[in-house]
């Protein structure tokens, strides 16, 4: 038996072998066209090569950078159109020639743990005459040793000129660091260089012993000032104004004249009256010396009259400024020690407050000093900047002396003739006719993969077994007898080889149904797959095995194929659909030469077939006949023109799908058995239609002669 592989391209040779020969023929004409091909004219291959150089002398680190640099060449850049066109009209040839027929081979830079390539550049031109393929390979080394001068005379000069560029930006931003420390330093580096060698801190400690002995001597003072309170009696502020009203020359000339006026009064209280003229005159006297007492102690204590409150009238006056030499001592003596206090007091509140600044200036030092290291590593970078720029350019106008081309000539051309031997035909014709054969023979090949069929029945078992999908039987492919188009082949005889196979199907698809499967539903994904030859021959085999079976015709969208069960429809019992399903008498035959056998003619085609379908007439036509019969085959139309079949399935216990190798789509029939098995319609399995089986045909038994002897015993 054939592989499944073989098989499929056979089926695909059948039917696309006339595209498979059009291949074929083509290839072989094409490698005839090529046989027939004149011998191309003689030519010249000029090869030369180029090496990488280095300076005999280098002193400058740019220098050799550039140099390496000039050894990554690529081939872009070595066959740039600049370098073409410029050899192109050197020798007088097209620069789309010299492109196409120029080779060059630059060796790759060495991967890690790999030798290093020769650094050797291969240079190849083909041209039909000898001394311009030298002259051409020659003009192109030229080219290519001055492209690579000039390419690190470039990269020098934009070295230099981008260095030129920086510097003096790199210049102008040093100064202005350096000014920015200079300008620091001559406001904080004073206070910095105190902290450092620790003046402000002995100021700070000079300040603290200034306070303390100030406080001591207020202490002192304070004490005299309680002493000579105590011994005069008096605050500051009233031994103040004592000491100056008693120190005053007119007040103690006026404390006199009151005296005296008062001596008078009391003398001639005696003798005169209180209005005699000269009392009045003695009172007024006094009187007017009083208001210039205390005129004239107003204007020596002074103060906007503040100190004249606590000499509210002469006597207090008078009482305030009558102080002894010794008093008057002591009381000057306690205005000096109250100012000299105020004098220390406001000593001590300056040195406090110095105090004070003097740490708030000392807790920044640490940031001030930090702030001028910071400014002094900004002027170090800058500087460093500065002065690697300066380097920088000093070797790179070193290295415009050492560079150089990196390029130079290694090998100088050398032509050789590059004649191909003459084509050898039948060789040419042969591979031509091999190529032709795999070409043709894979066309078709891919041209039957594209269908999307399946091909053997092989393929159709194992798509079935992958949906986990009952196989009921694989039914051979049957001859047809009569030669018309609507003939459906039969085993209408009993001794037919082919009523094995269809047994099988029965008794698979009555194992699997069970006992209560009466009505099956046989249909298909599309037409052309046997699904009434199946449906035919399926109640055949029923009939046979006594059961008593109908076959009902379902497929109202095409017309009957009775005629190949020896039944004779009536033309005029389809005349209306409805009628002829109606009468049980009229719509079911017998079969003749099939005992156990009856049919229900299709009525079609007709144009309203799911009205019928649904019609109260096909409902008792299907009561009766689950009645009457044991089986019941519904041979419906296909899935993929109609929902027909589902209309009908709700009067079956179960549906069968036929397939066919070559016919059945493998989209079509997943699509099928998902739809059918998602919603649980009933899906018994499926049978394959027109398997690969060989069927044996029976032998005819010849008559047994018997001797004589033995005839005469058995006539005896």
């Amino acid at each position: 038996m054939a592989p499944p592989i073989v098989k499929r391209y056979l089926i695909a040779f059948d039917k696309y072998k006339w595209i498979g020969l059009a291949s074929f023929g083509l290839v072989v004409a094409g490698s005839t066209l090529v046989a027939v091909q004149p011998d191309p004219a003689p030519s010249y291959l000029a090869s030369a090569a180029l090496a990488y150089t280095r300076p005999p002398v280098s002193f400058s680190a740019t220098g050799t950078q550039i140099q390496q640099q000039g050894q990554e060449l690529s081939q872009e850049i070595l066959l740039s159109d600049q370098i073409i066109e410029s050899v192109a009209s050197q020798v007088k040839v097209e620069p789309k020639t010299i492109g196409e027929n120029v080779a060059l081979s630059v060796p790759q830079a060495a991967k890690e743990g790999e030798a290093a390539a020769p650094a050797i550049i291969q240079i190849k031109y083909k041209d039909s005459d000898q001394k311009r393929a030298q002259e051409t390979v020659l003009a192109l080394m030229q080219a290519m040793v001055k492209l690579s001068g000039e390419i690190n005379t470039g990269r020098l000069k934009a070295i230099i000129a981008k260095i030129n560029e920086r510097l003096p930006r790199a210049k102008i931003e040093l100064q202005a660091a350096e000014q920015k420390l200079e300008r620091y330093d001559r406001l904080q580096r004073p206070a910095i260089l105190a902290a450092e060698n620790g003046s402000l801190l002995n100021a700070v400690t000079i300040s603290q012993g200034q306070q303390r002995q100030i406080q001591l001597t207020l202490s002192g003072i304070d004490a005299q000032i309680a002493s000579l309170q105590n011994k005069l009696g008096l605050t500051v502020n009233q031994a103040y104004v004592s000491s100056a009203l008693s120190a005053d020359p007119i007040l103690a000339n006026l404390r006199l004249q009151i005296y005296q006026t008062e001596s008078q009064i009391e003398l001639l209280r005696k003798d005169l009256r209180p209005e005699h003229p000269t009392m009045i005159g003695l009172r007024r006297q006094k009187e007017t010396s009083e208001k210039l007492l205390q005129q004239r102690a107003a204007e020596v204590v002074g103060g906007g009259g503040t100190a004249a409150a606590l000499t509210p009238n002469s006597g207090a006056i008078r009482s305030n400024s009558n102080l002894d030499p010794a008093r008057q001592l002591l009381a000057n003596q306690l205005v000096a020690l109250e100012t000299q206090r105020d004098t220390l007091r406001k000593q001590l509140t300056d040195e406090i407050k110095q105090e004070a600044r003097l740490r708030q200036e000392y807790s920044l030092i640490p940031n001030k000093q930090l702030e001028r290291s910071r400014i002094e590593q900004e002027i170090l970078l800058k500087k460093a900047v500065y002065d690697q720029m300066q380097a920088k350019l000093t070797d790179a106008r070193t290295a415009e002396a050492e560079t150089v081309t990196s390029l130079s000539i290694a090998r100088p051309p050398v032509v050789i003739s590059d004649q191909k031997p003459p084509k050898n035909v039948p060789v040419t014709l042969g591979v031509g006719a091999i190529l032709g054969l795999l070409v043709g023979g894979g066309v078709i090949f891919l041209l039957g993969a594209l269908e999307g069929t399946f091909k053997t029945q092989e393929d159709i078992r194992n798509n079935l077994k992958q949906r986990e999908v009952n196989l009921l039987g694989e039914l051979p492919l049957m001859p047809v007898d009569d030669l018309s188009l609507d003939a459906v082949p039969t085993i209408l005889s009993a001794e037919s080889p082919y009523l094995e196979y269809y047994e099988k199907f029965r008794s698979n698809l009555r194992r699997i149904g069970g006992k209560n499967l009466k009505v099956v539903l046989i249909t298909s994904t599309s037409s052309s797959e046997g699904k009434t030859v199946s449906a035919y021959n399926l109640g055949i085999a029923s009939a046979r095995a006594g059961k008593r079976t109908l076959i009902i015709e379902t497929d109202l969208r095409s017309h009957s194929r009775c005629q190949s069960l020896n039944v004779t429809l009536d033309s005029d019992a389809t005349v209306e659909p409805l009628r002829y399903y109606g009468s049980l008498s009229e719509c079911i035959y017998l079969v003749p030469g099939v005992e156990n056998l009856y049919i229900v003619p299709s009525a079609g085609p007709v144009r309203q077939s799911a009205a019928i379908l649904e019609s109260s007439e096909m409902r008792k036509l299907m009561e009766d006949a689950r009645q009457r019969y044991d089986l019941v085959i519904l041979d419906t139309g296909t899935l993929s023109l109609s929902n027909d079949p589902l209309l009908i399935q709700p009067y079956s216990d179960g549906i069968v799908l036929v397939t066919r190798p070559n016919y059945t789509q493998e989209n079509m029939l997943g699509e099928a058995v998902d739809q059918l098995v998602e919603s649980e319609l009933g899906l018994l399995g499926t049978v394959i239609n027109g398997a690969d089986i060989i069927v044996s045909m029976p032998q005819p038994i010849a008559p047994r002669v018997y001797p004589p002897e033995e005839r005469e015993v058995s006539v005896g």
